[in-house]
Protein backbone atom coordinates (compact mmCIF):
# COMPACT_ATOMS: atom_id res chain seq x y z
CA UNK A 1 0.00 0.00 0.00
CA UNK A 2 1.57 3.48 -1.07
CA UNK A 3 0.54 5.37 1.81
CA UNK A 4 2.15 8.59 0.01
CA UNK A 5 -0.68 8.48 -1.99
CA UNK A 6 -3.16 8.48 0.70
CA UNK A 7 -1.40 11.16 2.35
CA UNK A 8 -1.59 13.36 -1.03
CA UNK A 9 -5.14 12.85 -1.61
CA UNK A 10 -6.24 13.88 1.99
CA UNK A 11 -4.21 17.21 1.50
CA UNK A 12 -5.87 18.12 -1.47
CA UNK A 13 -9.47 17.09 0.13
CA UNK A 14 -8.69 19.28 2.54
CA UNK A 15 -7.11 22.04 0.25
CA UNK A 16 -10.10 21.95 -2.06
CA UNK A 17 -12.62 22.18 1.18
CA UNK A 18 -10.53 25.36 2.21
CA UNK A 19 -10.26 26.47 -1.48
CA UNK A 20 -13.55 26.42 -2.05
CA UNK A 21 -14.73 27.94 1.23
CA UNK A 22 -12.76 30.92 0.39
CA UNK A 23 -13.85 31.37 -3.00
CA UNK A 24 -17.03 30.93 -2.22
CA UNK A 25 -16.66 34.23 -0.25
CA UNK A 26 -15.09 35.68 -2.88
CA UNK A 27 -17.18 34.93 -6.01
CA UNK A 28 -20.95 34.24 -4.09
CA UNK A 29 -21.54 30.64 -5.76
CA UNK A 30 -24.75 30.86 -4.13
CA UNK A 31 -25.81 33.74 -5.55
CA UNK A 32 -26.92 35.48 -2.22
CA UNK A 33 -25.62 39.37 -4.29
CA UNK A 34 -24.67 39.93 -0.58
CA UNK A 35 -20.44 40.47 -0.01
CA UNK A 36 -19.47 38.14 2.67
CA UNK A 37 -18.57 39.21 6.18
CA UNK A 38 -18.43 37.33 9.46
CA UNK A 39 -20.05 39.66 11.82
CA UNK A 40 -23.79 37.62 11.17
CA UNK A 41 -22.23 34.14 11.97
CA UNK A 42 -20.34 36.52 15.42
CA UNK A 43 -23.47 37.97 16.31
CA UNK A 44 -25.98 34.73 16.00
CA UNK A 45 -23.83 31.81 15.59
CA UNK A 46 -21.89 32.17 18.92
CA UNK A 47 -24.61 31.11 21.12
CA UNK A 48 -23.41 27.78 21.21
CA UNK A 49 -24.84 24.26 22.15
CA UNK A 50 -24.36 21.64 24.42
CA UNK A 51 -26.47 18.34 24.14
CA UNK A 52 -30.02 19.22 25.85
CA UNK A 53 -29.41 22.80 25.96
CA UNK A 54 -32.26 25.17 24.94
CA UNK A 55 -31.12 26.28 21.63
CA UNK A 56 -31.72 29.91 22.52
CA UNK A 57 -29.87 29.76 25.63
CA UNK A 58 -26.63 31.41 25.53
CA UNK A 59 -24.33 28.56 26.70
CA UNK A 60 -20.84 29.63 24.62
CA UNK A 61 -18.49 31.37 27.48
CA UNK A 62 -17.00 33.64 24.83
CA UNK A 63 -20.09 34.65 23.19
CA UNK A 64 -19.88 38.17 24.57
CA UNK A 65 -16.85 38.70 23.02
CA UNK A 66 -17.44 37.76 19.55
CA UNK A 67 -20.41 39.97 19.65
CA UNK A 68 -18.31 42.64 20.91
CA UNK A 69 -16.12 41.76 17.86
CA UNK A 70 -18.82 41.95 15.49
CA UNK A 71 -19.63 45.59 16.55
CA UNK A 72 -16.26 46.43 15.75
CA UNK A 73 -16.61 47.88 11.93
CA UNK A 74 -12.83 48.05 11.53
CA UNK A 75 -12.04 44.80 13.23
CA UNK A 76 -14.55 42.67 11.41
CA UNK A 77 -13.14 44.27 8.51
CA UNK A 78 -9.63 42.39 9.46
CA UNK A 79 -11.53 39.09 9.55
CA UNK A 80 -13.50 39.13 6.86
CA UNK A 81 -9.86 40.07 4.91
CA UNK A 82 -8.46 37.31 7.10
CA UNK A 83 -10.75 34.73 6.90
CA UNK A 84 -11.14 34.63 2.84
CA UNK A 85 -7.30 35.30 2.39
CA UNK A 86 -6.48 32.49 4.67
CA UNK A 87 -9.19 29.96 3.36
CA UNK A 88 -7.65 30.40 -0.16
CA UNK A 89 -4.04 30.59 0.77
CA UNK A 90 -4.47 27.55 3.44
CA UNK A 91 -6.25 25.43 0.38
CA UNK A 92 -3.75 26.79 -2.93
CA UNK A 93 -1.28 25.33 -0.29
CA UNK A 94 -2.37 22.38 0.67
CA UNK A 95 -3.16 21.03 -2.69
CA UNK A 96 -0.20 21.94 -4.14
CA UNK A 97 1.73 20.88 -1.12
CA UNK A 98 3.57 24.06 -1.04
CA UNK A 99 4.89 25.36 2.92
CA UNK A 100 2.69 22.54 3.95
CA UNK A 101 3.41 22.60 7.71
CA UNK A 102 2.83 26.12 8.12
CA UNK A 103 -0.75 25.65 6.17
CA UNK A 104 -1.50 22.35 7.96
CA UNK A 105 -0.91 24.50 11.16
CA UNK A 106 -2.63 27.91 10.03
CA UNK A 107 -5.87 25.49 9.31
CA UNK A 108 -5.70 23.81 12.48
CA UNK A 109 -5.56 27.36 13.95
CA UNK A 110 -8.32 29.03 11.99
CA UNK A 111 -10.81 25.87 12.21
CA UNK A 112 -9.78 26.38 16.50
CA UNK A 113 -10.78 29.64 16.54
CA UNK A 114 -14.35 28.40 14.66
CA UNK A 115 -15.02 25.83 16.76
CA UNK A 116 -14.67 28.12 20.21
CA UNK A 117 -16.84 31.01 18.49
CA UNK A 118 -19.78 28.30 17.43
CA UNK A 119 -19.31 25.86 20.39
CA UNK A 120 -21.07 23.45 18.68
CA UNK A 121 -21.37 20.86 20.61
CA UNK A 122 -25.01 19.64 20.83
CA UNK A 123 -24.29 16.10 19.10
CA UNK A 124 -21.29 15.59 21.18
CA UNK A 125 -17.68 16.20 22.23
CA UNK A 126 -16.73 16.34 18.71
CA UNK A 127 -17.57 18.34 15.78
CA UNK A 128 -16.29 18.52 12.10
CA UNK A 129 -14.08 22.08 12.59
CA UNK A 130 -12.72 19.91 15.50
CA UNK A 131 -11.74 17.11 12.83
CA UNK A 132 -10.52 19.45 10.20
CA UNK A 133 -8.55 20.90 12.57
CA UNK A 134 -7.09 17.82 13.74
CA UNK A 135 -6.33 16.66 9.55
CA UNK A 136 -4.64 19.98 9.11
CA UNK A 137 -2.57 18.70 12.01
CA UNK A 138 -1.30 15.46 11.33
CA UNK A 139 -0.96 16.78 7.64
CA UNK A 140 1.56 18.86 9.09
CA UNK A 141 3.16 16.52 11.39
CA UNK A 142 2.92 13.61 8.93
CA UNK A 143 5.01 16.32 6.03
CA UNK A 144 2.23 15.72 3.56
CA UNK A 145 3.51 18.16 1.42
CA UNK A 146 7.00 15.44 0.85
CA UNK A 147 4.23 13.27 -0.68
CA UNK A 148 3.51 14.30 -4.27
CA UNK A 149 3.87 18.22 -3.54
CA UNK A 150 6.01 20.63 -4.44
CA UNK A 151 7.59 20.73 -0.72
CA UNK A 152 9.65 17.83 -2.14
CA UNK A 153 11.38 19.66 -4.64
CA UNK A 154 11.83 22.67 -2.38
CA UNK A 155 13.39 21.24 0.38
CA UNK A 156 16.02 19.59 -2.01
CA UNK A 157 16.79 23.68 -3.10
CA UNK A 158 20.14 25.29 -1.69
CA UNK A 159 18.09 27.99 -0.04
CA UNK A 160 16.42 25.28 1.91
CA UNK A 161 19.79 23.21 2.55
CA UNK A 162 21.46 26.27 3.70
CA UNK A 163 19.08 27.69 6.30
CA UNK A 164 17.33 24.29 7.98
CA UNK A 165 14.76 26.14 9.98
CA UNK A 166 12.63 26.04 6.66
CA UNK A 167 12.30 22.60 6.85
CA UNK A 168 9.56 23.68 9.68
CA UNK A 169 7.37 25.79 7.22
CA UNK A 170 7.79 22.86 4.17
CA UNK A 171 6.70 19.40 4.29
Amino acid sequence: MDKAKGLAALRILLGAGFLYAGLEKVFDFAGSGKAFTAAGFLKFGTNGSLPGSDPKAIVNPTHDLWVSIAGNPGLINVINSLVVIGEVAIGVALILGIATRFAGVMGALMMGFITLAAWSFAFGPVNETMLYAAVALYLAYAQAGLAYGFDAIIEKTEIVTHRPALHYLLG
